[in-house]
């Protein structure tokens, strides 16, 4: 099998899916923009071959690149980023190169536009904020009449909490009109909540082979605009309900041989029309694994490894790895260069000793939304994790 594999050097720790895909007796391919030396060598041995093209985002590259090693291994089983910035040109190479193991460019569009995910949101029958895709002010004036302020706005198709405000009355409005980007956006009601995501690695007729919950700030939004410091963890099990929405949300959009992240809000006020404190709200879809280390948290929660569990699913299709009954929660916390806290570095790292299973720097292109010093550890419970996030996030007084 000669599976391909898009930018496996970020973030870092996807040299994990490129290992076990190896140990597999895959033979794995990479193309990537960072020269060949400067790869960690656990990537450097995964890899059969690296092509190196000056950018990813240049298409003229890209094709060279999968057309010689099209010509030099035969045809490619499998293209994969496993990132949402790459998984549009991942879907065109799919198409342009026939390879049917992932999502082709006439599927993507549902995928990645947050406007088109509603109908697969209705047939799957699971509740949506309502959403209305931006063109004039008035037509924005006439869906505020329904829902009212506050309404976020956000690209249709963006990465993460990019270029999303939230409006809190008729000012905002205009400005947002009289600085309208050129992208087209989505308004959306706003919704009262915790993000809850349902992380899974599903098999090809869209059933989980692993399943877990993430629970989020209620505003990542909030995280990039005003640099606020970032805590999120995850959780021991994931309540029945969302497992029951998650997998209908993937049986929707077909969600097949993938590792998902799909976003919800846990209602902390009752909305009329979507439901009461506690209930679920789908908000999006993404077609890859949750964000910066998060598949990390995951092994560390469920004691497992999930890079091994989607490898066995690309070359088995089903799981192997057997469920662990040692459960916990991992939380993240960073920090923020710009702050002054209460507790140094080094009294982080005593008072939590072993339960801190990682501890570094963040890339700079990641530092906007997760911050600049990151500590990540086991937790207890929820409580354990809450204080966890208290030590690490208090501030000087000023």
């Amino acid at each position: 099998m000669n599976f391909l594999f898009i930018s496996p050097q970020f973030p870092h720790t996807y040299w994990n899916f490129c290992d076990r895909l190896h140990r597999n007796g895959v033979n794995v391919l990479g193309i990537g923009d960072s020269p060949y030396e400067e790869l960690e060598e656990n990537l450097k041995n995964s890899l059969t071959e690296y092509y190196r093209v000056e950018s990813l985002e240049d298409y003229d590259q890209m094709l060279r690149a999968v057309g010689f090693f099209t010509f030099k291994y035969g045809k490619i089983d499998w293209l994969e980023s496993n990132n949402e910035y790459w998984l549009a040109q991942d879907a065109r190479l799919r198409t342009d190169f026939h390879i049917t193991t992932g999502i082709g460019q006439e599927e993507i569009e549902g995928f990645k536009s947050k406007s088109a995910m509603k109908a697969y949101y209705a047939r799957a029958g699971v509740p949506t904020a309502r959403c209305h895709r931006l063109s004039t002010q008035a037509a924005a004036e006439a869906f505020l009449a329904k829902v009212g302020y506050p309404v976020i706005v956000k690209p249709d198709v963006g990465v993460g909490a990019t270029d999303t405000y939230k409006l809190e009355q008729a000012e905002d409005l205009r400005r947002f009109f009289a600085e309208l980007p050129s992208v087209p956006y989505v308004m959306e009601e706003f919704i009262e909540g915790d993000i809850c995501s349902y992380d899974a690695v599903t098999d090809s007729r869209c059933r989980p082979l692993f399943e877990s919950m993430t629970v989020w700030p209620p505003s990542i939004m909030d995280i990039v605009n005003k640099q606020i410091d970032l805590a999120y963890y995850t959780a021991d099990t994931v309540p029945p309900k969302l497992a029951e929405l998650g997998r209908a949300t993937a049986e929707a959009f077909g969600t097949r041989s993938r590792f998902i992240h799909l976003e919800f809000f846990r209602l902390t006020r009752e909305r009329k029309g979507l439901g009461k404190p506690g209930d679920f709200v789908a908000l999006e879809v993404n077609m890859r694994p949750a964000g910066g280390y998060t598949p990390d948290m995951m092994n560390f929660a469920h004691n497992t490894d999930v890079y091994q569990i989607w490898a066995d699913m690309v070359t088995a299709d089903r799981r192997i790895l057997p469920e662990s009954r040692n459960h916990h929660y991992c939380v993240y916390a960073s920090r923020r260069d710009c702050y002054t806290y209460e507790h140094t570095h080094e009294e982080i790292l005593r008072r939590y000793g072993d339960q801190i299973v990682m501890c570094e720097r963040m890339p700079e292109i990641m530092t906007a939304s997760m911050g600049n010093q990151m500590y990540t550890a086991h937790a207890a419970d929820l409580e354990a994790t809450l204080e966890f996030i208290r030590y690490v996030h208090q501030q000087k007084s000023v």
